[in-house]
């Protein structure tokens, strides 16, 4: 790695870290800590739902998704869902936001439901994004430490890990810290113009080191049907699901569409907009965004519009895999045939770094590891800060100055960040389990509060009681979802078929609603007999 690439990829960071100080002097209130006295213009908050929504492992494994063998644009689908599902918010949700001065979207289920569904939600965002974000922050350094030991082999990968952990969790709780929510969401439009601007670089020098150009590359693409977008999932399927605690006792069922393939068209069409649903619609981390302005059609207008942004990506890092197929060309050697995966990579994660530091030249190969940094440091600092200083704090700390929240939203700003830099520095070599562990809280919880907030929308004579009970049943049966993944993926029962994780929330949020819905019908039938 050249100095001029140390160079940009360190002048990026210290940018980062002066601009998010350089905002300090308009956090004088909570209003403009966390939601920016909510005056952040609608393009500035769809520029930044699109940079959360884009991690460096979005960045890294996109392309290797349409690289590997019988790859192809069928991730698409999920897209196509991601659209749907923001439609739905901004019909359902976005309007609830804004009936009052909500600075955490938790709030309104303390409002329609009471305190101990509020903050039963909120302590599970708090929980569920310090350890997903603490793991993605890993993820992150393991990824920059193999892109600066192709470089610099001689060097310990795990010191680079370390201080990419270290460093990447210090910028962001620096400009998290002095800046607020305004200046993460500033923060993330540079990141996304940056990352955009090493993933359309990259896609050039790939481009001009292909025989035959652009033209060879479609060509390749459409021989090996890389451009196959639609799955519709109907085949038959046979499923064995173990019997927890029952040693090679099995129930066994087949249905005709394949519910363990994670990109068909349902899926993709479904799960993907329940999980749209969950993430931008009932997340703190993304909602807080919407917050920033104050008016529901520009909250709309800015999640409609990022979308579109959305699906343009997504299509672009899944043809720089069709480009980079193009140009290892694995076809053509004799193993391919009877080859598997990201043949003759390792993992589809490892094909565009190893592009990037033996085939990218100087300067830009230091714009595309910014990139990476770029993707990786959209915080979620002041979301968890907002939801516990609401949610959890002042229920026991109530009516006292602004003044002494925003003291306490620095400080849980600093403690998070510490916090986040411990769980990635804890799981440091357990990558495989970290992921999974980081994936497990998720589908605990995202389906769970999707769920509460549909029964707050839909079921207007369920009780506290009523989305308690749903949303434990729920998490209990999600529970029994990942104990059946980790007998598949440890090998325990190896015979077994794991749902794919796009239908995660749409089990766990159904279940939620159904739950609450019968218990209230019952409720009301004892009242009339």
């Amino acid at each position: 790695m050249s100095f001029i690439d140390l160079l940009i990829i360190f002048g990026y960071l210290i940018g980062v870290t002066l601009f998010g100080i350089w905002f300090s002097s308009r956090q004088k209130t909570t209003e403009h800590y966390f939601v920016g006295n909510r005056s952040v213009p609608w393009w500035a908050i769809a520029m930044s739902i699109v940079a959360t929504e884009t991690s460096t492992i979005t960045f890294i494994s996109v392309p290797g998704i349409a690289f590997a063998k019988n790859g192809n644009f069928e991730f698409l689908q999920v897209v196509f869902g991601y659209m749907v599902g923001r439609i739905v918010i901004s019909l359902i949700f976005i309007p609830l936001y804004f009936k009052g001065k909500l600075q955490s979207v938790y709030q309104l289920l303390g409002e329609r439901f009471g305190t101990k569904v509020k903050m039963l939600a909120s302590a599970l965002f708090v929980t569920m994004r310090n350890i997903a974000d603490g793991i993605r922050l890993l993820l992150t350094a393991i990824v920059l430490a193999a892109v600066y030991t192709a470089f610099q082999p001689s060097v310990n990968s795990d010191f680079i890990i370390i201080a990419c952990v270290v460093v990447l969790g210090l910028v962001m709780i620096i400009f998290t810290y002095y800046g607020g929510m305004e200046a993460v969401i500033w923060v993330e439009v540079v990141q996304l113009l940056i990352y955009l601007g090493g993933a359309i670089a990259a896609a050039v020098v790939i481009t001009s080191k292909i025989e035959g150009g652009l033209a060879q590359a479609i060509s390749v693409g459409e021989q090996f049907q890389k451009f196959n977008i639609i799955d519709w999932g109907f085949r038959q399927t046979n499923y064995n699901f173990p019997m927890p605690f029952i040693t090679e006792s099995y129930i066994s069922f087949s249905l005709p569409f394949d519910f363990t393939k994670t990109f068909t068209f349902w899926a993709g069409l479904i799960g993907g907009c329940f999980l749209t649903m969950s993430t931008h619609g009932t997340d703190q981390y993304l909602v807080q965004r919407y917050l920033c302005t104050d008016k529901p059609k520009l909250a709309a207008i800015a999640l409609l519009s990022s979308g579109a942004v959305i699906l343009a990506q997504f299509i672009g890092f899944l043809f720089i895999g069709v480009l980079l197929f193009a140009f290892y060309q694995p076809f053509n050697l004799p193993e391919y045939a009877t080859a598997s995966g990201a043949f003759p990579f390792a993992s589809s994660d490892r094909v565009f770094p190893d592009f990037i530091t033996k085939h990218m030249p100087s300067g830009l190969s230091g714009l595309v590891v910014a990139s990476i940094f770029a993707a990786a440091l959209s915080s979620s600092l002041n979301s968890i800060a907002a939801t516990a200083v609401n949610d959890l704090y002042k229920p026991f700390r109530p009516d006292l100055d602004d003044s002494h929240y925003l003291r306490i939203s620095h400080l849980l700003t600093l403690i998070v960040g510490v916090v986040q830099i411990l769980v990635a520095l804890a799981f440091m070599h357990q990558e495989r389990s970290a992921l999974d562990s980081a994936l497990s809280v998720a589908s605990l919880i995202n389906g769970p509060i999707l769920g509460v907030f549909l029964i707050g929308s839909f079921l207007k004579k369920a009780t506290q009681t009523e989305a308690l009970t749903g949303m434990i049943a729920s998490i209990a049966v999600m529970a029994i979802l990942i104990y059946f993944e980790l007998v598949k993926r440890f090998g325990i029962y190896p015979e077994t078929t794991p749902i794919a994780w796009t239908w995660y929330v749409l089990i766990g949020s159904s279940t939620t609603f159904v739950i609450a819905w019968f218990l209230t019908l019952i409720r009301n039938f004892r009242k009339v007999s």
